[in-house]
């Protein structure tokens, strides 16, 4: 494993910066718990959209752009995130994947950001990825409804080996505004992981980028994860850049990449979770994938798409009425 010129904690590190010296007007709040910064984006926070923006760029390792704007879903305007990326493959995977699992005596939170790429949570991902950070900053990001406490941030900043003092972690519960947004914002990392689980080479993928609707919030941890799933798997949208010899191969890939490929596709989240006593080993795991995806194979010059928007399970999500 090579460390690689490109530091995602590093450019993340750019990222905090602002949100903490426009922690007012994102509406965020700045603790210290010992010599680590916490940022409460959403616990005791209020939270903003853009805050979401923001926490989405340094999940993405800095190596990346987040936008809010409205877009048009049938009959209904909804806030959406578009996120791009020309480093997928470090940023998606080797950063923004939620894949560390943080466990210390009574507090669990998955992790996700830059600080993967110190800790090599998960390893096997990043012999993979052949990538491997190294900075004295580690930016953690984690989806928790309480703000970590002392003994947890020594444990993070012990994984990655950096003083506590360079540890910066940013906390907001699902159930929030910036979580809604930072989640919608995954979209792009979550076809890319979809691709890779199926078994094609990340390595060929050049850039992406991707847009969901941001759900909107519901006051139930477990609704309103169900609300951000399914945002992406019925209204998500990725766009792949990708080298590839073989369109034939490809068209395959493409083909079984979409959420409706899934044998539990059709139903809100929620749903098909109670269904599978909300365990989710029980879930089939094709279901967590984007609505659609388009692939342009920059070798050949095709472009392939597969799955289609679901407009109306998500209306079902979401709860809307007609007032």
């Amino acid at each position: 494993m090579s460390r690689q010129t490109v530091s995602v904690n590093d450019a993340a590190k750019r990222k905090v910066d602002a949100l903490i010296s426009e922690k007012d007007g994102l509406k965020v709040n700045v603790l210290k718990k010992g010599k680590a910064t916490v940022i409460d984006a959403g616990i005791h926070a209020k939270g903003s959209y853009e805050a979401g923006a923001l926490v989405t760029e340094i999940c993405m390792g800095g190596l990346g752009t987040a936008s809010v704007h409205m877009k048009r879903y049938d009959d209904v305007e909804l806030p959406t995130i578009t996120v791009a990326t020309d480093f997928p493959l470090i940023s998606l995977l080797g950063s923004q994947l939620a894949g560390w699992r943080i466990k210390v005596e009574n507090f669990f939170a998955m992790g996700s950001g830059p600080a993967r790429a110190l800790s090599l949570e998960p390893k096997e991902l990043y012999d993979q990825l052949g990538y491997q950070d190294e900075s004295r900053y580690a930016i953690l990001v984690m989806e928790t409804q309480a703000v970590p406490q002392e003994k947890v941030l020594e444990h993070v900043a012990s994984k990655c080996r950096v003083d506590l003092e360079n540890l910066y972690v940013v906390v907001a519960p699902t159930s929030t505004i910036v979580g809604s947004t930072q989640i919608a914002g995954r979209i792009t990392e979550t076809g890319l992981h979809k691709l890779h689980s199926l078994g094609f080479d990340p390595k060929a993928v050049v850039s992406g980028i991707g847009t969901a609707p941001i759900a909107p919030i519901h006051p139930d941890n477990l609704k309103a994860m169900g609300r951000t799933n399914d945002v992406i798997f019925f209204a998500g949208s990725t766009y792949y850049t990708v080298k590839f010899d073989d369109d034939a191969k490809l068209a395959d890939f493409v083909r079984k990449a979409p959420s409706s490929y899934s044998k539990d596709y059709g139903k809100p989240f929620h749903d098909v979770f109670k269904a599978a006593e909300y365990d989710f080993f029980k879930i089939d795991p094709n279901l967590f994938a984007p609505a659609e995806i388009v692939v342009n194979n920059l070798t050949t010059g095709k472009t392939l798409k597969a799955g289609k928007l679901n407009i109306e399970i998500l209306k079902k999500s979401i709860d809307l009425l007609n007032a």
